[in-house]
């Protein structure tokens, strides 16, 4: 049974405590749970790119070399967003320590920015979208301007559950697969799902995750999901420079690639607006 967590470290325990078996969270926070013995692997991405930095729409940053001693949220200390903003750091040449980096869970964010008690923060979406859509907000970059490939959410599954029932977990990793060849096929597929995840799931207005998911298309991408080597070899680099991960985990040591490589063959749910069923 699917079940929604507000905040990255409620997620962390639960998996710890196997409470859940398999759950999306970000790649630095798998690979902090796998050195520190939590038994996962990551088998598949949820999706790419969705993440940006977002100010103060009217403020003083106009670029980010203006964030130079100013606040920014970032949803975790284990999250891809810090680690953008260090890529982004190196780019204009700003030190560590010039920004202050605080923690806030992902609700939290566009009020205080609206508030003014932040100066910034990088987050996914759809709280991006939910500070441009109300009009105090205004994306700085995307991740994909300083993070080409940029992962976002990925999935991943205790290792007991990998052992037991595989193939669960590899209709699991199927029905993801082919959710996101769907939502790549067409804008009404997009909206659809926005309509139906933001009444029916998610807790969101139909028109924020609308927003999120079509302006533009490309502003959240749901393939290449397969977990790449080269892509999990920079997060770990980039945590371990940064102070994060303390340990060279190897890409096997917590990847198990077997399912997403039968997702090759597959194909988009043929399913359109309206339709009692996907098949």
């Amino acid at each position: 049974m699917p079940r929604m967590f507000q905040g990255f470290p409620e997620m962390k325990e639960a998996l710890i405590s196997n409470r859940v078996q398999a759950a999306f969270i970000v790649a630095p926070m798998a690979l902090a749970l796998k050195a520190q013995g939590v038994p996962i692997k990551v088998v598949y991405l949820g999706h790419r790119y969705g993440s940006a930095v977002v100010v103060q729409k009217d403020g003083p940053v106009k670029t980010f070399a203006d964030m130079r001693g100013r606040t920014i949220a970032i949803p975790s200390r284990f999250s891809d967003e810090r680690l953008l903003l260090f890529r982004a750091m190196k780019v204009f040449g700003i030190k560590p320590g010039e920004i202050k980096m605080v923690e806030m869970a992902p609700p939290d964010v566009s009020g205080a920015l609206a508030a003014h008690a932040i100066d910034a923060f990088v987050m996914g979406e759809p709280f991006p979208s939910q500070a441009e859509m109300a009009g105090y907000g205004r994306v700085l970059f995307q991740a994909r301007d300083y993070w080409p490939d940029y992962m976002s959410c990925i999935l991943v599954v205790r290792q007991d559950l990998i052992d037991t029932r595989p193939d669960v977990v590899q209709v699991l990793v199927d029905g993801i697969a082919r959710s996101g060849m769907w939502l790549d096929t067409s804008k009404p597929h997009r909206e659809d799902a926005a309509d139906k995840v933001g009444r029916l799931y998610y807790n969101q207005k139909p028109a924020l995750l609308r927003w999120a998911l079509t302006k533009p298309m490309d502003r959240v991408m749901y393939s290449p999901l397969a977990p790449r080597k080269a892509d999990f070899d920079m997060v770990r680099d980039l945590m371990i420079e940064t102070g994060v991960l303390n340990k060279k985990l190897e890409f096997s040591d917590y990847t198990d690639t077997r399912f997403s490589d039968k997702t090759s063959m597959l194909t988009p749910w043929r399913y359109e607006p309206g339709t009692a069923s996907a098949k």
